[in-house]
């Protein structure tokens, strides 16, 4: 998915600098770069345009192999059944669901689920002495593939998990209340990772 990113970064500023600007975004570079390649009238030299074109082909390639990866994974997802019950947890997908069955796998290693946070880098670093516990920011200590997973749900779904009218929707409405909500989005997400 980096690459797909690269590839339409570089064409889009290879096209800015003939003048043409073309908007972010996968969609906007699938549809305007072929209508752009074919429309003689814009000012591009021939070899720019069979640089774009061989850009957009390996676009396409790039874009079929994510399709792939995500086909298998969610077939993946619904072969294993530690992936189902994950996916219940709301907030978790099919690609966090496989990345957290791939690094923990049924959790044998932790005592109880405040150790998969902390295991993640989830909680604050904590700098006590004296009797005196000052806590930091995150820790950001273990695997970061799967913290940002953790982090980007409880991200997407802070918002329907707030409205909810269980024990999770009243904790996170009244983290809303008193906290920023980057600080609330951590914790949501410390808390999925408890949950998993």
């Amino acid at each position: 998915m980096g690459n797909s990113t690269q590839l339409i970064n570089q064409a889009r500023a290879f096209l800015l600098q003939r003048g043409i600007a073309l908007p972010q975004g996968k969609q906007c570079f699938a549809d305007r770069l072929p209508e752009i390649l074919e429309d003689a009238d814009n000012g591009l030299p021939d070899e720019m345009r069979a640089l774009l074109a061989g850009m957009l082909a390996e676009w396409e390639v790039l874009e079929e192999k994510i399709q792939q990866v995500n086909r298998y994974l969610l077939r993946k997802a619904k072969a294993s059944e530690a992936c189902r019950r994950l996916r219940e947890i709301p907030g978790i997908g099919v690609q966090t669901a496989t990345a957290l069955v791939a690094t923990i796998g049924h959790g044998e290693a932790f005592e109880k689920g405040r150790d998969v946070a902390a295991w993640l880098g989830l909680v604050p670093r904590e700098y006590s002495t004296g009797g005196k516990q000052r806590l930091g920011g995150i820790s950001k200590r273990g695997n970061r593939y799967v913290r940002t997973l953790l982090v980007h749900c409880a991200r997407s779904g802070l918002e329907v998990l707030s409205q909810r009218s269980d024990q999770l929707g009243q904790w996170l409405r009244r983290m809303l209340v008193h906290k920023d909500r980057r600080v609330v989005i951590v914790a949501l997400a410390a808390r999925l990772a408890r949950i998993a």
